[in-house]
């Protein structure tokens, strides 16, 4: 009796672990001896060192071993709060996955890091519905911060003071808005600061979160500002949040020149096939010297201009030289105004005068004209007492 009533429980003890090996997920399952679990989850990166605010996008691999389809259900779990993510697969968002036996099946886990965020390492699992998980570390290298930040990877310029310092900086917005930056500088006195966006001046720039926007910082110097280095402060603000930058720019001098003559005159008079010399003088009036001017002019037809000297080699800021331009007209030139424009030039800056020469004809011909007109009244009075009387 007890033998029978032992072998009955024994039935039901093997029948009832039976059928629990049956109805076990099918992830937790062999895949036919090898081994392996029915179900895996593989990413190359587990591991993924990353700045506040930015997007870890990991390529997850849905790996099926055994012989079966597997289905199961996805999630993710550990993400702390304010953290944000996405599960896809293609374009879709998905919590349940199904993968034919032998194959497998790609997703992509993407995960918002916020802005305002501990430095440290922060643990992220993806685990199936059979138990089958996949750590992952996010390791965030530095300090989030709610703020703005403002950059350019040149700050210092140098040039004359008639240059355009040009200066390419980002304006970051590290908050969780979108934010509409005023864009101003603290420049001296004289100073002309001005901002572009997208090839265009503003005033303000509006930036969505988490985004970079290009800016173009135009800096103009006054007119005979002194050589020397100049710090120009600009500002991006908003209420809740302001960044600075500091730019430096190095003026050299400014480069200016006046050429005229010495009395301030720019007309002469020369006669037809002759020269004439005019002297005119050359000033530097910037505040660096002047290297390598030289003089040249363009005039009518068959003139010409010669310089002593034709090339000043230097010119100190505020001194003068006297050339002497030496102005052949054509012989042919008939008697009139005529225009020739003078020219000193250097790499950096350039002068012109244009003078108003006065062409007359040579007295010979004067004298010819005034003999043509005597013979001319012999002829008539000759003639008259000849023929008067007849």
């Amino acid at each position: 009796m007890y033998e029978s009533l032992f072998r009955k429980i024994s039935f039901f003890a093997l029948l009832g672990l039976s059928l629990s090996l049956a109805f076990l997920p099918s992830t937790a399952q062999d895949s036919g001896g090898t081994g392996k679990p029915a179900l895996q989850l593989y990413t190359p990166y587990s591991r993924i060192s990353v700045s506040p605010g930015q997007t870890v996008s990991y390529s997850i691999t849905v790996i099926n071993n055994s012989q079966a389809i597997q289905t199961t259900s996805l999630a993710v779990t550990g993400l702390a709060r304010g953290w944000n993510h996405t599960l896809k697969s293609g374009t879709w968002d998905i919590s349940r996955i199904s993968v034919l036996p032998g194959k497998q099946q790609s997703l992509t886990l993407q995960v918002m890091v916020p802005l305002k965020v501990n430095k440290g390492a922060y643990r992220v699992t993806v685990t199936s519905g059979g138990g089958v998980t996949l750590p992952l570390t996010i390791v965030v290298k530095e300090q989030g911060t709610y703020k703005t930040a403002f950059s350019t990877t040149q700050s210092n310029l140098e040039g004359a003071a008639n240059t355009t310092f040009t200066f390419n900086a980002k304006l970051e917005n590290q908050t969780a808005d979108t934010a509409l930056y005023a864009l101003n500088s603290e420049a001296p006195p004289g100073w002309q600061v001005t901002f572009k966006a997208n090839y265009k001046q503003v005033a303000s720039v509006s930036v969505n979160p988490n985004q970079t926007q290009n800016i173009t910082i135009d800096i103009k110097a006054p007119d005979q500002i002194p050589a020397g280095k100049y710090k120009i402060p600009v500002f991006a603000a908003t209420p809740r949040s302001t960044a600075g930058l500091e730019l430096e720019v190095v003026v050299t001098g400014s480069y200016s020149m006046d050429l005229t003559t010495p009395t301030g005159l720019l007309s002469t008079k020369v006669t037809a096939g002759n020269e004439k010399k005019l002297e005119m003088v050359v000033k530097n009036s910037g505040s660096a010297p002047l290297k390598k001017i030289n003089m040249s002019a363009s005039t009518p037809a068959n003139w010409s201009v010669t310089f002593d000297p034709k090339t000043i080699d230097q010119l100190a800021a505020g001194q003068s030289v006297e050339v002497t331009a030496t102005i052949k007209a054509d012989k042919d030139a008939i008697a009139g105004d005529y225009a020739t424009d003078v020219e000193a030039k250097t790499a950096e800056t350039s002068a012109k005068a244009q003078l108003r020469v006065s062409v007359t004809t040579p007295m010979i011909w004067g004298w010819v004209g005034i003999l043509i007109i005597l013979i001319a009244i012999g002829s008539v009075y000759y003639l008259f007492r000849k023929y008067g009387r007849r």
